[in-house]
Formats: structure tokens, sequence, C-alpha cells
């Protein structure tokens, strides 16, 4: 029964609900955008301090969605979103430099040259897959985070 109310709940939210990220994110990227350091780079980069009191207004709505169901809260963080968007793929739109494809080339997916086939066989990548198939994978991992 709770599987089918919440399938009912995803019908009835609005379009491009999609776009917005759990409460908590607004509230860190409005955290960092106000912090010191952030307004030293901000000044440093566009010669003024960004405001970021919008990111503290969609955390405020997006809680407000959560916890009363309040939809014009929902409306009002996706409209931010699709704005942030918008802005972030402004310059991909503007762009007059490349022409934009249809549909991909039509031998998109044909074989390497023998010579790439060939450089292809003796590389890393080729030697791990080797012996994933064969079962022989080492479990140590290269990746470090420190």
């Amino acid at each position: 029964m709770d599987t089918e109310a919440n399938l009912d709940d995803l019908k009835s939210l609005p379009s491009f609900s999609w776009l917005v990220r759990p409460c908590e994110y607004y509230k860190e990227e409005y955290s960092d955008c106000s912090s010191i350091k952030a307004k030293f780079h901000q000044y440093f980069i566009h010669g003024e301090t960004r405001d970021c009191s919008q990111w503290k207004v969609d955390y405020s709505q997006c809680l407000k969605f959560r916890n009363q169901k309040d939809m014009e809260a929902l409306s009002s963080v996706i409209e931010s979103e699709k704005e942030r968007r918008q802005d972030r793929l402004r310059g991909h739109y503007n762009n007059d430099v490349w022409e934009r494809r249809e549909a991909p080339p039509e031998d998109w997916n044909k074989p390497l040259p023998e010579y790439l086939q060939k450089d292809n066989q003796s590389s890393y990548i080729a030697l791990k897959l080797q012996e994933a198939k064969q079962g022989k994978e080492d479990s140590s991992s290269l990746c470090v985070i420190s």
C-alpha cells in the first residue's frame, strides 16, 4: 500500500521536480557561498562578492515543501533550479563557433584502425579486462583518497 501511495505522490508532482536537490544541499551551498574563503575567491575571480541569499531561500522553501507539502514552495525551488541550469548552460547555447549535429555520424561505431587495435592489446586497461574475464581480479585498489 505504501508503495502505491508513494507512486501516486510522485505522479502528482510538477514536471521538473527531479531538479530539486535534497534540502541539506541548499544549506551546504549557502554555507559554502557565504564563507570568508568563498567571498575572497568570488572577489578575486569576479571583482565583487556574490549574493548567496537564493541558496538560503531555496533551503527554507525546500524544508517548507518537505514538512508541509506546500506545492508553491516546491515550484519556487524548481524555478530557481531552472535559472541555475540556464546560467550554467548559457555559454553552451550561445556558442557560435561549433556547428551542432542533429544525429551522430553514420559510422560512429566502426572498428578502430588496425594500428590502434594493436596498441590497445598491450594496454593496461586491456590487461585488467583480460584478468577480470579470467577471474584473476586483484582486490587491492590503487585508488587512494587522503
